[in-house]
């Protein structure tokens, strides 16, 4: 017989852990990694055929992304993949930052969708789904946090001197600033490792005395504060 079982605590590791998965995905594929130095794209055609000097912007840069402002568009940015191919990423380093970043939002997201259903499955193969979950969770965030040391020895590579200016260098962003998507990985990492800690209280909150209490009275959905 299914009991569902409904705690604050595992609510809130379910939703942690749905946050983290999908804050990790949307920061990695998100161009705002770097944001480049202002400029003012090349000459452009104006509405009476004079050329006029389009406005400055700031471009940014992602792992395998990029937005910038081509010289014949009058409005907008066009944001797209420079990078077709995994070589064609620029750096090693940032190769390897996308495997580990990819691996880990990976299980972050298996963990994700498994933790919706422990609220009616609350072991596998008499193993604790929390306990188990929150492993993969622990594992998720070594890999996540890999992937962030890797990715700043990247800054050297010709790619990220395009938009960052020459003095930009291995951990030295030169004329670049830090954009959102970094710091929301940064987030989610510490957020992972939250969920792998909480995922314990999770478990304990589904077994306690009171819920076994009141599966032995025959109830099917247990909802405890």
């Amino acid at each position: 017989m299914c009991h569902v079982i409904v705690t604050c605590r595992s609510m809130l590791w379910t939703l942690l852990s749905i946050v983290a998965a999908f804050g990790e995905l949307i920061a990695f594929m998100s161009t705002d990694w770097l944001v480049g130095f202002p400029r003012t794209p090349d000459a452009v055609f104006g509405p009476h055929g004079a050329t006029t000097a389009g406005e400055a912007y700031r471009p940014t840069l992602g792992i395998y992304g990029r937005c910038i402002k081509l010289p014949h568009m009058q409005r907008g940015i066009l944001c797209g993949p420079y990078a077709i191919h995994f070589g064609e990423i620029a750096s090693g380093f940032w190769q390897a930052t996308s495997i580990f970043l990819a691996a880990g939002i990976l299980l972050l997201c298996a963990v994700a969708f498994i933790s919706v259903f422990t609220m009616c499955f609350q072991s596998i193969m008499k193993k604790s789904i929390f306990n188990v979950c929150g492993l993969l969770q622990g594992i998720a965030g070594l890999f996540l946090i890999l992937g962030l040391m890797l990715y700043p020895a990247g800054w050297g590579s010709d790619k990220v001197q395009l938009y960052c200016g020459p003095d930009a260098a291995p951990y030295r962003a030169g004329a670049c600033s830090m954009g959102w998507a970094f710091y929301t990985a940064m987030g989610g990492t510490v957020l992972t490792f939250v969920c792998a800690v909480f995922s314990a209280q999770a478990e304990i909150a589904t077994s306690s005395d009171k819920v076994q209490e009141e599966i032995e009275e025959g109830k099917s959905l247990i909802c405890l504060l």
